[in-house]
């Protein structure tokens, strides 16, 4: 059995908007040097701000005294960031699925945040406990043959 060689790497950071930019760069820089295409690199960098984004807006209700904890699992055959966040929760399974015509009609801004990390990412999960640990963690596997 091959034993695949696995890194870790963490950010815990502030709950402010002004921060999204340094997670985005955060994660950019590890998943380029994991050696995912332009266009993967550009959808995990996007999935982790929606994540980030949701738990500043909606767990913390924009407290900046709040902080996020930002976990990194990288191997050969996957990259898997856990958001971590200690605030409100909701359950994901009881959102609707957006109806994207209705939406872009109406011009709404918001709201597309879950869609968009399930259709970006290979695998999302939540893990939902109000007040002491809301976790989601974004999976996208590493197709070697474009690398």
């Amino acid at each position: 059995m091959k034993k695949t060689r696995k890194q870790k790497f963490k950010l815990k950071i502030s709950s402010a908007t002004e921060n999204l930019e340094i997670i985005r760069e955060f994660i950019n820089n590890i998943a380029t040097k994991a050696g995912f295409d332009e266009e993967s690199v550009d959808q995990i960098e996007l999935a982790v701000d929606e994540a980030c984004t949701n738990a500043i807006k909606h767990a913390y209700k924009y407290s900046t005294k709040r902080m996020l904890d930002i976990s990194v699992f990288l191997d050969t055959e996957k990259m898997e960031i856990v958001i971590i966040d200690k605030g409100g929760g909701f359950n994901p399974d009881k959102l609707p699925v957006p109806n994207l015509e209705k939406y872009m009609r109406a011009a709404k801004v918001g709201g597309l945040g879950i869609h968009l990390m399930r259709t970006l990412m290979d695998e999302v999960n939540f893990s939902i406990n109000p007040g002491k640990k809301n976790q989601v963690s974004l999976v996208k596997y590493l197709d070697r043959k474009s690398a």
